[in-house]
């Protein structure tokens, strides 16, 4: 008799991906399940590329709260919320608006820090074991402001992080050019933060090569071209079938299906706070004053990440839009934004690769890791940060499968 599999994992982004790789070096049989034709190919395509593990904020906040009456009249080309009567909408509205006290702030902020910790951690083991190839380097990272007023804030946050040891430091305008000559073309900054642990890498190429690991040295099972229809537990086993008919099954299933999941765990009465900030990137050459350390540019809301001898650019916040179509309006207002702050960065008439995706919201920043149901396992709704929690939010899903796999034991 075939022994079933222990674990289907349904969506192969990075978070599924990874998701696999916990479960397989734990010696469990695993077959990852995806709609498109291989790996990484919708929000973990070609997003910002920062492993920005010391920068969890989270997105609700005392300070977001007293811009909303702004951002709901006048708009806010780099904030746009889509409001809508949607009871879903109004309850995940409700909940983040709970969220946006200080004493809340700071707890979702600080557990979002840990859980990246535990992700940079996971990362590195997981390098040392296997080296893939995804232009991964610790490049460090500044976050610029143009604001002093802002400044005394994002002073007292690095502090709150600095105490669960995060290093961090503030400069000057001048300390900032002295790291990043780059700079030195960009007018306007206040100061900045400077963290230099933080890294890069390609998602998609992460997705791709850690892929191939799975299936040669662990094992697993691919299903591509397989989009999850249904979901049904019967005779001690969760049973996913396509629209053709076909099934696969195994003893346990985990969604890891980004904004997929609301639809998908709806049909079968699982609810979940989830709802899409859709962002866009571009890719393009080197300019002549290319940034080496990543920039995050506080006031335009955009990132700029130099991956691979290539500048990776991404920004933009559209709460509520539900379309992955690249926007070509939303594009143009992203590259002239980059251009007009940092005009030497990268050739931005060879723009190439662009992308938009739907970043997975929860009310508190972090992630839904639970176990609705005996044999269903969440791993869901990691906005903004999907890429640099992925690994550490694999290893707690494995971690919740695994005990449930010991008692499972011990009950047969």
């Amino acid at each position: 008799m075939i022994r079933p599999l222990d674990v289907v994992v349904l969506g192969a982004g990075v978070i599924g991906v990874t998701t696999a790789y916990a479960l397989a070096k734990r010696g469990l049989s695993v077959a990852i399940v995806d709609r498109r034709t291989g790996p990484g190919y919708e929000t973990s395509y070609a997003n910002g590329a920062q492993l920005s593990y010391a920068y969890t904020d989270a997105l609700a906040s005392p300070a977001l709260l007293r811009k909303l009456p702004f951002l709901v009249t006048m708009g806010d080309p780099a904030i746009d919320l889509k409001l809508t009567a949607d009871p879903a909408f109004i309850k995940w509205g409700l909940h983040f608006l709970r969220n946006c006290t200080g004493g809340r702030f700071k707890a979702n902020t600080l557990a979002a820090l840990e859980l990246a910790m535990e992700s940079r951690l996971a990362l590195h083991t997981l390098l040392a074991r296997h080296p893939l190839d995804f232009a991964y380097e610790a490049a460090g990272k500044l976050h610029l402001y143009y604001d002093d007023k802002g400044l005394p804030a994002a002073d007292e946050v690095r502090k709150l992080k600095g105490r669960s040891g995060v290093i961090q430091y503030m400069m000057t305008p001048a300390e900032a050019r002295a790291i990043e000559p780059a700079l030195e073309s960009v007018s306007g900054i206040a100061g900045a933060i400077y963290t230099p642990d933080d890294e890069v890498g390609d998602p998609h190429a992460f997705c791709m090569n850690l892929l191939q690991v799975l299936v040669d040295e662990y094992g697993v099972q691919t299903h591509f071209g397989f989009e999850a229809a249904a979901l049904e537990s019967r005779h001690g086993l969760v049973r996913i079938q396509n629209g053709q008919n076909d099934e696969i099954s195994a003893r346990r299933v985990a969604i890891c299906l980004g904004i997929g999941a609301p639809r998908f765990l709806g049909q079968i009465g699982i609810r979940v706070p989830i709802w899409p900030m859709k962002g866009y990137s571009f890719t393009a050459p080197h300019g002549v004053a290319a940034p080496r350390i990543s920039i995050t540019d506080t006031a335009r809301k955009i990132v700029l990440c130099n991956l691979g001898g290539q500048m990776r650019v991404a920004g933009i916040a559209q709460l509520g839009n539900w379309s992955n179509d690249v926007d070509p309006v939303q594009l143009h207002r992203l590259i002239h934004k980059a251009q007009s702050a940092f005009p030497d960065a990268a050739r931005y008439d060879k723009a190439y690769m662009t992308w938009a995706g739907l970043r997975p919201m929860s009310p508190r920043s972090l992630p839904i890791i639970s176990e609705p149901r005996p044999d269903i396992f969440l791993n869901v709704g990691h906005g903004m940060l999907g890429w640099t929690f992925a690994m550490g939010a694999a290893e707690r899903t494995a971690n919740l499968i695994m005990n449930e796999n010991l008692e499972s034991l011990n009950e047969e």
